[in-house]
Parts: structure tokens; C-alpha cells; sequence
């Protein structure tokens, strides 16, 4: 592995699909622009392993915590006749223009910025949209409220969870800090001592 990454490979390993796993080298230089890109972890992609084309999705990308380099890349195998477990990106849309913000002078509150589906191949959604234009103040959408396209499961509904997902609150107001002539003035109702 440190030879490959010497030479400019990322080191990576294909599994899934009821095949043996197989280790790979990808060229860094190609890979560092699409890990940048949220669609590299939540679209099938195709990889060459020799003559042969294999559809694939993203399961781990480990980066190297001190430099922009990738170390190791998980990859599973993606079979059309069976569900796939992925992490989608959630994309809020609406929100300056829901009455909790625009009216009501509220702020919004992203509990989640992603959740995990499972569907077919054929029925992976890009990324899931959530409309926040009909939120007021107070307001909470929960994963319940959330539509998916057909064929679509969403993993924490099927095993009972139901976390927020958005939330729309007042704005916390900062305490102002007692300064030296407030804390100087005598309180209301006080009697000032006479002088001596």
C-alpha cells in the first residue's frame, strides 16, 4: 500500500455481489477531484477491473488527516436485482421563504445533513429534497416528513427511529454583560447612605 501511494495509487478494494474480493489501484490525480463532489458517494459509478466494467457504489473513503490525500477506498459491487444500503445527501430548499424565517424572524436548525436508504440500483434518487417553505416558528420536520421516490426505504423508519431532521426556533439572544456602572448603581428602592 505505501508503494502504490508512493506512486500516485490509492490503494482500493471491491467486495460485495456474492464474489471474491478484489484489491485495486486507482490513479490519485482522478479520484481527488470526485471525492470532492458529494454526487462520487451517492451515485452508482463505473469501474474498470481489467477489460470489464463494473458498476459500483462508495462505501468508505479514508483521507489522510494531516494532507488532501486519499489513503484507502471501499468499493462494493452493485447488482441490479438486488437493494443497495447507501447515504444520501439531504438538500433543503425553501427555507427564506418559509413564514417561521421570513415573517417570524426565525433561524433554521439542521439536525441531519444526510440519511441512510435502501432501494434497487435503478431506483437510487441523486438526493433527497425537503421543502421547508411551509415551515412557521417552532416547527419540526421529522424523517416521517419526509417524501422518498418510489421504491425508496428509508433504513431508521423500517427499525421504529423517527429523529428530526429540520427545525425552525428564535434566535437565542445573548445575556448582555453587567458593566461597571450598572453594577455601581444602587438598586431600585435602595436609600443612598448619607454621608458622614
Amino acid at each position: 500500500s505505501r508503494r502504490l501511494r508512493h506512486s500516485g495509487k490509492v490503494p482500493a478494494i471491491l467486495y460485495g455481489a456474492h464474489a471474491e474480493p478484489v484489491r485495486l489501484s486507482l490513479e490519485h490525480h482522478k479520484l481527488l477531484p470526485l471525492v470532492a463532489d458529494e454526487k462520487f458517494y451517492s451515485s452508482i459509478i463505473s469501474v474498470n477491473v481489467g477489460a470489464q466494467k463494473q458498476p459500483v457504489i462508495v462505501k468508505d473513503v479514508q483521507m489522510h488527516p494531516a494532507r488532501n490525500a486519499i489513503v484507502h477506498l471501499d468499493l462494493q459491487r452493485v447488482l441490479e436485482n438486488e437493494k443497495i444500503r447507501l447515504h444520501l445527501p439531504i438538500h433543503f430548499r425553501g427555507a427564506a421563504a418559509a413564514p417561521g424565517v421570513k415573517t417570524q424572524g426565525g433561524v433554521v436548525s439542521h439536525h441531519m445533513a444526510d440519511m441512510e436508504v435502501v432501494c434497487l440500483p435503478k431506483d437510487l434518487p441523486e438526493y433527497i429534497e425537503l421543502d421547508l417553505s411551509a415551515m412557521s416558528l417552532n416547527d419540526t420536520l421529522y424523517l416521517t416528513d419526509i417524501k422518498v421516490p418510489a421504491g425508496v426505504t428509508i433504513s431508521a423508519l423500517a427499525h421504529g427511529a423517527n429523529p428530526p431532521v429540520v427545525s425552525i426556533h428564535a434566535p437565542r439572544v445573548a445575556e448582555p454583560e453587567p458593566t461597571a456602572e450598572a453594577a455601581a448603581a444602587p438598586a431600585e428602592g435602595a436609600v443612598a447612605a448619607a454621608p458622614a
